[in-house]
């Protein structure tokens, strides 16, 4: 999430939601935009005002802002400001990168997750509903993530059934652990929404129970696969997603074999470099390794798959420390907010189609990244 600073020039009662606008809105249409103006004199009406300048009109919700900060913000950008100022970008209209947020709480506590959570919080499935119904109908995707989603219960189902209802024509990808779904009329709920474009990833760490429970912090294997199953019999899109560290990434051969015997249904299977934030940080020590040090096993399980039929990805990872032969499977999967690229990245002649790096990999990457030079 993108993060501007800024200077209320009236009090702000909690926050304000809006959608950016540099465009003059019609009076009933003003509550759900923030003008963004650049000298001219905004209406009334509207949620709130940025500007470079002060305004001589008290009344308005008006928030100074640096011309530099403004020009980072697009038409049909969404966001949240708060009363001291903080501007959160929950939803950039230009990205394909898109991810709404819907719960910080989780049923598990994996040592490599990319978040510190929280165990209490206010509902958020209001404050996500708002923001589903500011969204741009021409939206080609958007994402569902947590701390673990299935928790809102009903709120889920909710958030669902407002995303078909409001963006019929959006892909949404809903990331969970899997384990909820091991209630079937919980699952069978969900389905009865009959979103024609939600696709469901789940990760398994491991193929046994022990080493998949011991990355999650709890027993959680043999009820992620259950919901598997759960999920297949509605004939749901399911993807798995494989987070590759320290822990795990000797038995990816092993895993890739488990996958293919006992989940043939499922649409996509993508293996993940690590995100070295949240608790991944914390964990740092037990968790990191060089990815170009489990080339091999990455490349038996990649190939093992996709030799039989298959659909196989690699996210997060840097095409000069992949072997030649994973290039194809690898994709640029880094949100546009948090992706960079290293200073010798500009003298590659593979920049364009390699994925970058995290942010947060910034002081801690593989040492064999450097410049790809074609002949």
């Amino acid at each position: 999430m993108l993060h501007l600073t800024g200077s209320p020039q009236t009090q702000i009662n909690g926050y304000i939601l809006g959608k950016i606008t540099r465009k003059p809105k019609g009076f009933t249409q003003r509550g759900d935009y923030i003008f963004l103006t650049n000298g001219e004199k905004p209406a009334h009406g509207y949620a709130a005002v940025f500007t470079a300048e002060l305004l001589p009109d008290k009344s308005i919700a008006a928030v100074l802002c640096d011309p530099q900060e403004l020009s980072r913000l697009h038409d049909g950008d969404i966001v949240e400001v708060h009363n001291d100022g903080r501007i959160n970008i929950l939803y950039e209209s230009s990205s394909d990168h898109n991810t709404l947020l819907v719960t910080e709480r989780c049923n598990g506590s994996c040592i490599m997750c990319p978040q510190s959570l929280v165990s209490r919080e206010e509902d958020k499935t209001p404050f996500t509903l708002r923001i589903i119904s500011l969204i741009d109908q021409k939206a080609q995707v958007l994402g569902i993530t947590g701390g673990e989603p299935t928790l809102l219960g009903d709120g889920l189902v909710r958030i669902v059934k407002a995303c078909k209802e409001r963006l019929p024509h959006t892909q949404l990808a809903l990331l969970s652990n899997g384990i909820r779904f091991e209630d079937f009329d919980y699952v069978k709920e969900l389905m009865l929404v009959q979103h024609p474009g939600l696709i469901i990833d789940i990760p398994l760490h491991s193929d046994t129970d022990t080493e998949h429970d011991k990355i999650i912090g709890v027993k959680g294997f043999h009820k992620t696969i259950k919901g598997l199953y759960n999920l297949a019999r509605f004939n749901q899109k399911i993807g798995i997603r494989v987070v590759i560290h320290r822990l795990n990434y000797k038995r990816l051969p092993q895993l890739a074999e488990f996958l293919y015997r006992n989940f043939p249904f499922v649409f996509h299977i993508a293996f993940m470099q690590m995100e070295t934030i949240g608790l991944a940080r914390e964990n740092i020590d037990r968790l990191w390794i060089d990815p170009h040090d489990y080339n091999e096993e990455l490349r038996e399980a990649v190939l093992h798959l996709w030799r039989r039929g298959m659909n196989v990805s690699i996210y997060n990872a840097q095409l000069c420390a992949l072997p030649r032969d994973l290039w194809p499977f690898a994709r640029k999967s880094i949100s546009s907010w948090k992706n960079i690229y290293l200073d010798e990245c500009e003298k590659c002649d593979s920049r364009g189609d390699c994925g970058g790096l995290f942010e947060s990999s910034l002081d801690l990457h593989s040492q064999y990244l450097k410049p790809i030079r074609k002949q």
